[in-house]
């Protein structure tokens, strides 16, 4: 049995007349119809069994769109806001969750009352055709919206190093931004911590950078202080998919990875699939593996910026074979 998951970055999916920020910023008629027919089109390419949606703010409109391509199940657990002085004005975003297996349970999670989420995550259990039952996250931390400084780091970067530069952001309020982000990772972190009685897939727009401080408050245990060494809770999907080289050039390396998003010409990636233990291929005692994953990105290779009607994201697909 194969079950495929992917996350999806919709862009600013608000159905006219409603605007997205600012008044003059919203679809057309006709490219809103453009957006629906694009929206449709990228689900049925993706073929994803369960999907986590990201900037939903008609969240009817696209429950609608998922039940009409055989979605039975979906899910929010919050709402847009709009403007009080204009209620066709949204100000915030949610995320979204379709399935075409049974929801059984929605879970609060929680979270330390000195912050609150960006975009309140969706903690779902859902069903699978063997009658296994899985955890699926969805969810989409705070952006840098305001470009306040942040480090980027390399693959070799030292946890320890990595932690020492975002302490020392950190104290001197170099960015705000990051520190609602590690907030957000760490809750989810503890979370996911009291929940690995069950296989988990957690779907996100991070927001962060690959080797990003994020991801270690997501997913290592090192970050708050239960190990001295790494100790992972949670895995990047990406790393434990054998990438096949098909006609490999002799100088060649490895695969990049292929970014999910861009910024003044420049890749990153941000969407990712993070498992637990019970689908890595290391564990002996994993009940599935990951036998694809992808990134859909034609629409970027056209348009780096992305474009309103399609989305400035590529999506991210995993696909686990359950033994």
């Amino acid at each position: 049995m194969k079950i495929r998951f992917a996350t999806y970055n919709l862009f600013q999916f608000v159905q006219p007349p409603y605007s997205w920020y600012t008044k003059k910023d919203k679809f057309s008629a006709f490219k809103w119809i453009e957006k629906i027919e694009w929206v449709k089109n990228q689900i049925i390419l993706l073929d994803a069994d369960i999907i986590a949606f990201q900037e939903v703010f008609s969240k009817d409109v696209l429950e609608n769109l998922c039940k009409e391509l055989g979605y039975e199940y979906f899910l929010t657990v919050d709402d847009a806001k709009l403007k009080d002085e204009n209620s066709r004005i949204y100000t915030s975003m949610t995320v979204a969750l379709a399935s075409r297996f049974p929801i059984t349970k929605v879970h609060k999670i929680k979270k330390d009352k000195k912050f609150t989420f960006s975009r309140v995550p969706i903690k779902a259990q859902i069903k699978l055709p063997n009658d296994q039952e899985i955890i699926v996250y969805a969810a989409h931390l705070k952006s840098n919206r305001t470009n306040e400084f942040e480090y980027l780091f390399k693959k070799d970067d030292t946890f320890e190093h990595k932690k020492e530069l975002t302490d020392k952001a950190l104290e001197e309020g170099f960015s705000n931004s990051l520190k609602l982000r590690l907030q957000e990772a760490s809750s989810l972190f503890s979370d996911v911590k009291e929940s690995l009685d069950l296989p988990i897939v957690l779907m996100c727009d991070l927001n962060d950078k690959e080797f990003s401080m994020t991801i270690d408050a997501l997913s290592n245990k090192a970050y708050h202080k239960s190990r001295k060494n790494s100790s992972y809770i949670l895995y990047d999907a990406y790393y434990l998919f054998d990438q096949i080289i098909e006609n490999p050039h002799p100088e060649q390396k490895e695969i990049k990875r292929v970014s999910t998003s861009y910024y003044q010409g420049h890749g990153n990636i941000l969407d990712y699939i993070f498992i637990s233990k019970h689908f890595n291929k290391n564990n002996k005692n994993a009940i599935a593996e990951i036998s694809s994953y992808e990134v859909h990105d034609k629409h970027l290779q056209d348009n780096q910026n992305g474009d309103i009607v399609k989305s400035d994201h590529a999506q991210v697909v995993c696909e686990l074979e359950f033994k």
